[in-house]
């Protein structure tokens, strides 16, 4: 048996030996990273504090700042229900646009019942100064028939001695001399019982005319306050005011906001307002436009206070619980009028501000603020008082019945072209001679047949500029009655004085 020969089996191939760093080569490559990280922080350092040395510490920066204006409040100013609502929000309104209008009935019946009660008034002391007149004449022919009697005493004590005048003539004489006296002595009473009324006064100057005369005024106030203006131009924000809504004086309405005059407010730390200066410049940067746009200001002022002085509930340090805060100081920054134009912002937006302290800027109790734009006055209510006097004045010419010697109210003064001071007017000093000393003389007659005042109207009248009657509601029928074409017909004592005069 023949045995086949087994071939031989193959050794297997020897495994490749491993990589292997030696340690001091992986110290060297960790020494070289860290000397290059090393390196950069250390050339970045030194980047960073030259470029603080020669730029940043010169300026003051902080995100606690934003944007803020003058927010002015629109008000009922008279008692009524809203009527009629003329602006809304977002909507830009220019100064003197009408924007709220109330109910004006009531406002208009209480203006009537004080035009009626100023001329009431007028009429009532006239007729004390004419009751005064009469006392008077009645007072000089009183003592003249007492002096005839005491004439009539004496000659008849003359004739008594010879006996042609009985004793009984010369008791009755006596008698009548003393019940004459009597009736002196009361007139004189009556007539300083007047003169305590309305002695050293006139008509137009008399307390009473002038109680009504400004009850007059402020019903007229009153009425032309139940049409609401806007007193600055501005845009409409927080509107409040829903027609049927029944307001009272100081209800708010809505807010008008200027954007043509807005400043940052920036609350820096007093660790840093050592250096904070008025006049140094400001960097702006408000989250509207980001770093895409840069606002320049200049500081304004510092607020003298922090923000906790001001608060509605101020911190009491002294009741033991104390904890160290680092207070803000408000700064005013002033922004360009030409930028915000350009770029608007609003109220209420966030900034990143910046201050150049490195500026010497001006002392610390200056500032440069100053009212001098156009929302820190408003004349929508200049042409009111005005408007008010002048009716007040159509009224009591109207109701004067006579003009008295030595007085003329103001409104025919203008009339004949007299030359009077408004100061004599008031206080009554005024005479048109120097004969005349008191308003009781016998009165004058004017020789104009037009007794009828002329009407005066003012350049702006209270309904929206139209230069019709002072005083014309917009509601209800025969409202021209209560301008100045009410009470226009002449008194009767004047139409008489015309009849006797033309007789």
């Amino acid at each position: 048996m023949t045995t086949t020969p087994t071939p031989p089996t193959p050794s297997p191939a020897p495994a490749p030996t491993s990589f292997r760093i030696h340690p001091k080569a992986i110290r060297a490559r960790r020494n070289r990273r860290l000397l290059i990280v090393a390196a950069l922080v250390l050339i970045a350092s030194i980047v960073y504090l030259n470029y603080w040395w020669t730029h940043d510490r010169f300026w003051v920066r902080t995100d606690n700042a934003y944007v803020t204006g003058n927010l002015v409040p629109v008000a009922a100013q008279a008692s009524g229900i809203v009527t009629q609502v003329l602006a809304e929000e977002t909507q830009f309104v220019n100064r003197g646009d009408l924007m709220i209008r109330l109910d004006e009935h009531q406002a208009y019946a209480a203006l009537g019942r004080a035009r009626g009660h100023l001329g009431e008034e007028v009429r009532r002391i006239a007729a004390l100064f004419m009751t005064r007149k009469q006392l008077a004449e009645q007072l000089t022919s009183r003592s003249a028939r007492l002096n005839l009697a005491l004439h009539d005493l004496a000659r008849y004590r003359t004739a008594a001695a010879s006996g042609a005048v009985s004793k009984q003539i010369l008791q009755n004489t006596s008698d009548k001399i003393l019940s004459l006296e009597a009736d002196v002595r009361e007139t004189k009473a009556e007539l300083d019982t007047l003169d305590a009324r309305v002695g050293g006064t006139t008509v137009i100057a008399h307390p009473a005319v002038e109680l009504a005369k400004h009850q007059l005024i402020e019903a007229y106030l009153e009425y032309t306050r139940q049409q609401i203006k806007a007193p600055v131009s501005g845009y409409v924000a927080k509107r409040k005011a829903q027609v049927g809504d029944r307001v009272h004086p100081g209800s708010p309405l809505m807010t008008i906001v200027p954007l043509d005059h807005l400043w940052v407010e920036a609350n820096l730390r007093e660790t840093e307002m050592q250096h904070i200066r008025p006049g140094q410049t400001a960097l702006v940067n408000v989250g509207l436009y980001g770093s895409q746009y840069t606002f320049h200001g200049t500081v304004e002022g510092l607020v003298p206070g922090s923000g906790s002085a001001f608060a509605l509930l101020p911190p009491d340090n002294a009741t033991g619980n104390f904890i160290h805060i680092v207070e803000r100081v408000p700064v005013r920054i002033a922004l360009q009028e030409q930028e915000i134009r350009e770029h608007p912002v609003r109220p209420g937006l966030s900034t990143v501000t910046s201050i150049n302290i490195g500026e010497p800027g001006q002392s610390v109790w200056s500032s440069s603020a100053a009212p001098s734009t156009a929302e820190y006055a408003t004349d929508v209510y200049a042409d009111e008082l005005p408007t008010a006097e002048a009716m007040a004045k159509e009224v009591m010419a109207s109701n004067l019945a006579v003009a008295h010697n030595g007085e003329l109210d103001e409104l025919q003064l203008v009339r004949e072209g007299g030359e009077v001071r408004q100061t004599d007017l008031e206080q009554g000093t005024w005479r048109k001679s120097e004969k005349a000393a008191t308003p009781l003389d016998v009165p004058v007659r004017s020789e104009r047949s037009d007794h009828t005042p002329r009407s005066y109207v003012p350049r702006h009248s209270p309904d929206m500029g139209n230069t019709s009657p002072p005083l014309t509601p917009s509601i209800g029928p025969g409202s021209g009655s209560l301008g100045p074409e009410g009470g226009r017909s002449p008194s009767r004592l004047r139409l008489g004085s015309d009849q006797d005069r033309g007789k």
